[in-house]
Parts: C-alpha cells; structure tokens; sequence
C-alpha cells in the first residue's frame, strides 16, 4: 500500500493550488485526478476573468477570498510571467431604476474592501468604453483577465519542484476513515490501487458531493446536495468595440449574459444560466436568439449572425434557483469532527481568482 502525508483529489484550478500550498509546507503530497488533464471541467471552461470581489455578501468566504486572491493571483501572474491584462469591467444599467442597483453593489464592495469602484453617468460610460448603450454603469477598473491553462501548468510545476505529484487517470473509488489518517480505494489506469494519507483534501468540483458521500466514516449529513448549473457561450465573430469587460446587473444564479476578452482580444459572450440534472458539454445553440437579445440591450449594433457557438461552463451550486447567491463551503474537522478531512463544496465563481487564497486558507485550517 502506498502512503502519502496528503491527498488532494481533482486537478483543477484550487486543487492544484491546496497541493502546492501544502507542498511547499514541506508535505508530501498526492493529487489524484480522473481525467487525463488537468483542469479538465470547470477550470478550464469559464471567462478567465479575475473578479475584483464586488458581488458576494460582505463577510462571506467568496468575498474574503476573492479580494485577497485577487491581490495573490496578480502578484503570482506577475512573478511568473503568466500572461494577464488588468482591462477593468463596466457593469451596466439598462435604465435609472437600475442605477440603484448599481449603487447597492459599489456599497457592497465597499464593504468587502474594494475601494476603487465609482458610478459613472452614461457620457463618462460612453468615454470608458464606446458603442456601449446604458443610463450609468459602475466601473471596476481592478478586474482583468487571465490565461487559466497557464496559471494551473505554473501551480503544477511549483507542486513538482517541491516533490508532490499529479496523477493523470487516477479515480477516488471509495475511501475509509481510518485511526491515523484515511485508507483510500483508487482506479489508476484502470488497475485498483490503494493508498494511505493523513490527510484528504476534497477539491473534486462537480463531484465534491460524490467524493465526500463515498467517504466511509463521514456522516451523510456533511454532505450537501450538488446541483448543476450549466452556462452557454457564443464566440464573436469580426470585429468589436470592446476594450473593457461589460457586464449587465447580475440575474438569478448568474451574472447575465456579459461580453468577456481573451487575452488576444476575442470577444465572447455568457455564460447565461441553465439549471440541469447532470454535466452536459453541448453548446444549446437555440438560445442565440436570447443572447442576441441580451447582448444588444447594451450594444445595439451586435450582428445576430456573429455569433457562433463556443462552449459550455457547468457550475456547481449548493443553492436552488430560486434560492439567494450561495457562498462557497470549506468543511473542515470542525464541522464534522474528522481530523485531516477538508471537503470544498460549491467552489464556482469566483473560485478561479480566489484559488491562491482558499489554499491559504486550507492550510490555516490544517494547521489549527
């Protein structure tokens, strides 16, 4: 039976940030992931935007970890030369009762620490980004862009050079708590394999629910319902006037359908919001018409016939659609009473800009 100090199970982008956190302490370390990439579900289908942390509930985790990522994360880009660009984000009101709104959210990331947010009227709008239609908007002149295959390679080579390791192909099939640590059950190439560590790190995303329900000796009351919440996008095709990141006021279980960049100046449109019953990867090309529509309430001049299918993002939610925004949930032996047992549930937006941060706090939580 092999041993390992820790075992991190999925390679996504916080996961492979926890691993090399917990390498670089000095630990040796294991990820396990079942695909034959990493990043291979969430990390590597989103809008790459590095959020400024100006949505979630004051005090909340994804308020406290996204504003301290975000200061992580552009220090890291920066260090290691990982192609970023801090283009700032517009995010629009379709009419003066949406001003309020506007004003709601600035206060909110007041509260958070987000201290360089202003309203602006619509000529003021007109000067920061061109073409684009609204009553005011509220500038974020801290959010950006990022190149997320390039942030989880630099995360990897940093868990390799301190001695951990990424298992491509390897399953969590079942695991046991044990007296010491966890005795784990794992398909590896297709060959069952078993593995012993003190220490499991549950950063499975989509199948946090799964991985934690097939962990004997934890009661099946830590384990929350998993939902699906699947996001189209539409890659703009020709093209467009956007030098900033645009977005409307947020919608339920979203933030609307919102023009992003890549960082070689595409535009892409979404993610919209399409609750399902399990991960599905096929791009729903009957809701065009509804992006259209959503997309010219504040750019008139869009082209319907642009718009070309891209792909598709699958959130996992711990909330219902009717339910207000949830907050992420890093459920450790305080909660459920089993030392070395960290289990990270609902890590969506904005998982990707908070992944430095939420690894320091795992680390945290490890330590106490």
């Amino acid at each position: 039976m092999e041993s390992q100090n820790a075992v991190v199970i999925g390679a996504g982008v916080v996961g492979l940030a926890i691993a090399r956190a917990l390498a670089l302490e000095g630990r040796d370390v294991l990820v396990i992931e079942r695909h034959g990439r990493i990043g291979e579900e969430t990390s590597s289908r989103n809008s790459e935007v590095i959020h400024a942390g100006i949505y979630y509930a004051p005090g909340s985790l994804k308020a406290k970890l996204c504003v301290r990522g975000k200061k992580l994360l552009y220090r890291y880009c920066r260090d290691r030369s990982i192609r970023h660009r801090r283009c700032g984000k517009l995010i629009v009101a379709a009419n003066e009762t949406q001003r309020a709104e506007l004003e709601a959210i600035k206060a909110r990331g007041n509260a958070s620490g987000v201290d360089d947010l202003e309203v602006v009227d619509r000529a003021e709008a007109a000067k920061l980004q061109p073409n684009v239609v609204c009553t005011s908007a509220l500038s974020s002149p801290s959010t950006g862009i990022v190149d997320s295959h390039e942030l989880m390679t630099c995360f990897q080579g940093d868990l390799e050079a301190a001695g951990g390791t990424v298992a491509l192909r390897c399953e969590f099939l079942r695991g046991q708590v044990e007296r010491n640590g966890f005795t784990l059950r794992v398909r590896s190439v297709g060959e069952p394999l078993d593995i012993r560590a003190r220490i499991l790190i549950n950063s499975a995303g989509l199948a946090a629910g799964n991985v934690a329900g097939n962990v004997e000796g934890l009661a099946p009351r830590h384990v929350p319902r998993i939902r699906f919440a699947k996001g189209n996008y539409f890659i703009y095709r020709g093209k467009h006037p956007f030098r900033r990141l645009v977005y409307p006021v947020p919608e339920s279980g979203g933030l609307g359908v919102h023009v992003t960049l890549d960082l070689f100046g595409q535009a892409r449109f979404g993610p919209d919001v399409q609750w399902i019953d399990a991960p599905d990867y096929s791009v729903d090309e009957s809701r065009r018409d509804r992006f259209f529509e959503a997309i010219r309430s504040y750019w008139p001049e869009v082209s319907r016939n642009r718009l070309a299918p891209g792909y598709v993002g699958v959130r996992p939610k711990l909330i219902r659609p009717v339910d207000p925004p949830g907050d992420f949930v890093i459920q450790g032996p305080a909660a459920h009473g089993i030392p070395g047992l960290i289990n990270l549930y609902g890590i969506e937006s904005p998982g990707l800009t908070s992944s430095l941060a939420i690894a320091e706090h795992v680390a945290q939580v490890l330590q106490q």
